[in-house]
């Protein structure tokens, strides 16, 4: 058994879900924050013996792409005035962590 950690982008999490269950697997939604951007992802956990079918319906569901977003502003003395540039990122995809399970159980 393996536990499959998925941090997704919130726009990809309704249509991962779907597709999840309509090939039989269960999944946990837990609603994160990202550390760069400070926007919502989903983190979806998945028990399961089919890690690799799993893998390849996160890759299905899970793309990148590019977004503008204003750098913040470095922490500046009162009278400095600054004027960031937007810059292109990309967000999107997932980060994915496969984790042995020792114990399950299911009540």
């Amino acid at each position: 058994m393996k536990m499959i950690l998925s941090i997704v982008h919130s726009d990809d999490a309704p249509g991962l879900l779907e597709a999840l269950m309509e090939r039989g697997f269960r999944a946990t939604v837990i609603s994160t924050t990202g550390g760069f951007l400070r926007e919502g992802n989903s983190t979806v956990l998945i028990g399961t013996e089919r890690v690799q079918e799993a893998l390849r319906i996160i890759q299905e569901n899970c793309h990148t792409r590019t977004q503008l977003v204003n750098p913040l502003p470095p922490i500046m003395e009162p009278a400095e005035l600054h004027m960031p540039y937007p810059i292109e990122v990309q967000v999107g995809g997932a980060t994915i962590f496969v984790l042995d399970v020792e114990r399950y159980e299911r009540f």
